[in-house]
């Protein structure tokens, strides 16, 4: 398939309205969303997209397209190990498990080419000399294949993805949903939550039921767990919010002084990633907090979740909707409810280093930072980061190393200086 360029921001565009975003591998990106159970001719699924940088812009192509029936995709988590992939994905009350794999196909043409068939009865009669001939004519045709016009076919990745089980998360009347699902990092515990309000833990990757965690009063909104994979950060339409110990089952409720006595409800919940060298205790926690009425404003808190207080906040005029933290730790992104902007902060500062206006038509559903080994990430980029919307764009944005801009833009001025300072010097030296 064709490429799909970036340009002002826009790095692809599906044809269904995207509600989760989630980074497969260091450069496969998958996201999800549909519209929904009823026959309005829009597909539920997801599709995954390979990243890429071309040199001015960054480049996304579409490997994978997945369609889920009638059930639409609103969540996602993904785990890599060493040497296993697997996405799981929240469809209605279920969550279902894939299994990710890798292969490689040889295209001609933008055409898939099939290895030419080989009969038994052929290979008992040729030679072992045939044989190694043949092998390595072989090879050499599928490393590099030209037609009549010297065009040299690619190689392409093609991801291929097995169901290999599914489980019910919540439960109760009407329609259960699962609202998240996430995936601790060390991959051996998966928590998701629903409309029922309960937290419950899963041994992953195999499914099984570990316990309850605990209950809100009304459905989930979001769960995160904490780096070293202790705590589990937990907010409800109920308007609290959990920090659970993951071995004691103990909880302690998030709570702080809004200005005026105004209402507030937590919407987002993500812990910061922990910096190379530092305290493995250490526990901060980003959380988005709208107030109930729209005139008030809303807050990008930075809390301690060991102590329970809000360490630095930012505030906002409108509605936020999505959150995300770079894997450094160093960057937090917020998607905004009305005007579809998207901000990065500074993580330790709550300092904004990038501000994009009007990034979707619509409100941002997702974001998610890519990895910084990723070889999506070229050497003069800070951080990017991907948006969603049910606007079905994908977009893009980045920061730029600020050194190398000073590098680039100031240098000459640098030159200067030092040329007046050493005429300065020989002025004085000579008794000028």
């Amino acid at each position: 398939m064709p490429s799909r360029r970036s340009k002002g921001g826009l790095l692809a565009r599906v044809n269904f309205p995207l509600y989760t975003v989630q980074m497969v591998t260091d450069k496969y990106i998958l996201v999800g969303g549909g519209g929904g159970s009823s026959k309005t001719g829009v597909a539920n699924g997801f599709e995954i997209f390979e990243l890429s940088h071309n040199g001015t812009h960054f480049v996304a192509e579409e490997v994978t397209r997945h369609e889920t029936g009638p059930s639409v995709v609103m969540n996602c988590a993904s785990h890599r190990s060493d040497n296993k992939t697997w996405i799981v994905a929240g469809q209605e009350s279920h969550c279902q498990l894939y299994n990710v794999k890798f292969k490689l196909i040889t295209l001609e043409n933008g055409e898939l080419i099939k290895a030419p068939t080989v009969h038994k009865d052929d290979l008992r009669h040729r030679r072992n000399s045939e044989k190694v001939e043949e092998s390595q004519s072989q090879r050499e045709k599928i490393e590099e294949i030209k037609d009549n016009n010297s065009n040299v076919e690619s190689k392409k990745s093609q991801l291929i993805l097995e169901p290999a089980g599914s489980i019910q998360t919540t439960f109760g009347d009407g329609e259960p949903l699962q609202r998240v699902v996430r995936v601790s990092i060390q991959g051996k515990c998966m928590a998701t939550g629903g409309t029922d309000g309960t937290v419950r833990l899963w041994k992953f990757p195999q499914l099984d039921k570990l316990y309850d965690l605990g209950t809100h009063g009304k459905e989930i909104d979001d769960i995160d767990f904490s780096p070293n994979g202790n705590l589990l950060v937990s907010i409800a339409k109920d308007g609290k919010a959990f920090v659970w110990n993951i071995e004691s089952r103990e909880s302690r409720e998030l709570s702080w002084k809004p200005p005026d006595g105004v209402k507030y409800m937590y919407k987002r919940c993500r812990f910061r990633k922990l910096i190379k060298d530092e305290d493995e205790e250490k526990n901060d926690l980003f959380m988005l907090t709208n107030a109930v009425a729209a005139k008030n404003p809303s807050f990008l808190q930075l809390w301690d979740a060991n102590t329970g207080v809000i360490i630095k906040s930012a505030l906002y005029k409108e509605a936020l909707s999505a959150l995300a933290v770079s894997n450094d730790g160093k960057f937090v992104a917020v998607g905004t409810m009305f005007s579809g902007s998207v901000d990065i902060f500074m993580a330790f500062s709550l300092r904004k280093a990038l501000h994009v206006p009007g990034a979707h038509s619509m409100f941002v559903t997702g974001l998610e930072f890519l990895s910084m080994n990723s070889v999506a990430i070229t050497t003069n980029t800070e951080t990017a980061v991907v948006s969603i919307s049910v606007d079905n764009r994908i977009c893009m944005h980045s920061i730029p190393f600020r050194h190398k801009y000073i590098k680039g833009v100031y240098q000459h001025k640098l030159w200067i200086v030092m040329l007046i300072i050493l005429c300065i010097c020989g002025m004085f030296y000579l008794g000028i």
